[in-house]
């Protein structure tokens, strides 16, 4: 699309919402029983555009993506009447006769900008939350995921009209178009470099912004920990979709004492679940494209591996990559690393691991593995992040029951359940004053009460 296609498409969307039609409980339910209809009979494409764009296998595609899509659908169709009721709320004695309440109401036209790390995941959820908040929707899908971007076009393309929901494909000219336009609401996924764009566009409109960052997460690793539940399950999160999340653990910082178990765990349970050979493991994925690879590869220490190293150019593959005696000022520590590459630190007491992270820029997630319950409530006060586990690592973002989101360099915002709903609402604060009484004390000319005061008292 060019500038003045897109130009068009947002003034369709806005006369559209115009005409009402979106604000009916009724229309979004709908709404959003044909989009789940739509996934169900598109499901394989889907997962064939997955395994072409990330080498996702079809078991893996329905984990992090369709199936977490059909759950907030499913979430959303059975609490979406109690979301959208009036809250009425206390009213002050000097309102008397009146009924105050909040009214829970969709922005308008709203752009959605998604990332290629879970192209699909990540278009369609906070989709689902702002048909059911009532708006229309603009979606922006990666570029760098262009098998998946296509068939999100095609499927959403048949299933609803484009002046309720449409998609844009295309690169940077298409986003700089889109940015240009007046939105009521944008919600960005991706970097913080792109984060930081996306604001500055939306602030020549003073548009309200979701940003959906990164950062460098860390998983900590206590003395106490069940050492080999805790690599069975860093494993797991580290290096799904070829380390491709944002809250993947970035970095282990383990008690010193416990760091050389850890790490033959680690490489036991790399050994265990992607095989001794992972870049023949067919449901092992790929970097999504060669400027990644070669990001990732520059990354990489050879003095420093313990574990893997080995990479494959032709299917853009990288092996699960253990790398040990590293520090802060490493070239590996100074970017989010979004691939499948383990740094190991050590810390000497819990209290200077505390202060390091939180001298460092806010992590979208933070993990901590202990057996002692005060450790993990200290952990957990006093650090900063988005979101986070114990004992465990990236699935407090598959519930639709808790908002995901990040603060300060790891994002604004959140979504999910109730929290997408929100998101997407603006609620307008309502007084509804009756008219059978009026009580004259608040109008000019106020002499009149003074006078009455004065007489009361005299007498």
């Amino acid at each position: 699309m060019n500038d003045q296609q897109i130009k068009q498409l947002a003034e369709k969307q806005r006369a559209c919402f115009l005409t009402g039609a979106t604000l009916k409980l009724e229309h979004r339910i709908q709404a959003l029983y044909k989009l789940k209809s739509c996934i169900l009979e598109h499901e394989k494409e889907i997962h064939e555009a997955l395994l072409k764009d990330l080498g996702k296998s079809s078991f893996e595609s329905y984990m992090c993506e369709t199936g977490l899509v059909l759950s907030e659908i499913t979430y959303m169709l059975r609490h979406i009447r109690r979301f959208a009721k009036e809250q009425t709320v206390p009213t002050p004695l000097a309102q008397f006769c009146s009924r105050s309440f909040k009214k829970p109401s969709p922005y308008g036209v709203v752009l959605i900008m998604s990332p290629w790390n879970y192209p699909f995941l990540l278009t369609i959820d906070p989709l689902v939350d702002a048909i059911a908040a009532g708006n229309t929707v603009i979606l922006k899908p990666s570029a760098y995921s262009p098998n998946t971007s296509q068939v999100i076009r095609s499927m959403l393309g048949k299933c609803f009209d484009e002046r309720f929901v449409a998609v844009v494909t295309g690169g940077r000219a298409e986003n700089t178009a889109l940015l240009s336009q007046h939105f009521d609401y944008i919600f960005f996924t991706g970097s913080q470099a792109v984060g930081k764009e996306v604001m500055k566009q939306a602030s020549a409109h003073l548009t309200p912004v979701t940003l959906e960052l990164g950062g460098k997460s860390p998983c900590i690793v206590d003395r106490t920990a069940n050492l080999k539940l805790a690599a069975r399950r860093i494993v797991f999160g580290k290096f799904l979709n070829c380390g491709q999340t944002c809250v993947a653990p970035d970095y282990i910082y383990c008690d010193k004492a416990i760091k050389d178990r850890l790490i033959k765990e680690i490489k036991g349970q790399i050994a265990r679940q992607l095989g001794r050979h992972p870049l023949s493991n067919k449901n092992y994925g790929k970097i999504i494209n060669e400027k990644h690879f070669s990001r990732l590869t520059a990354l990489i220490d050879e003095d420093k591996i313990v574990a893997g190293g080995g990479r494959d150019p032709k299917t853009l593959r990288i092996e699960p990559t253990v790398m040990d005696f590293v520090t802060f000022s490493d070239p590996v520590m100074q970017e989010e690393i979004f691939g499948p590459i383990l740094p190991v630190l050590t810390y000497e007491t819990l209290d200077e691991a505390i202060h390091k992270i939180n001298s460092q820029p806010h992590p979208l997630a933070l993990y901590i593995f202990t057996e002692n319950k005060s450790i993990a409530r200290k952990v957990m006060a006093r650090c900063g992040f988005g979101g986070g586990c114990i004992n465990d690592t990236i699935i407090h973002l598959a519930t639709s029951q808790m908002g995901f989101g990040g603060f300060g360099e790891s994002g604004m915002g959140s979504y999910h359940g109730k929290e997408g709903f929100d998101t997407f609402s603006h609620k307008k604060s309502i007084v509804d004053k009756k008219t059978w009484l009026d009580l004259p004390m608040r109008y000019q000319p106020y002499r009149w009460i003074y006078d009455k005061l004065i007489h009361l008292f005299l007498k």
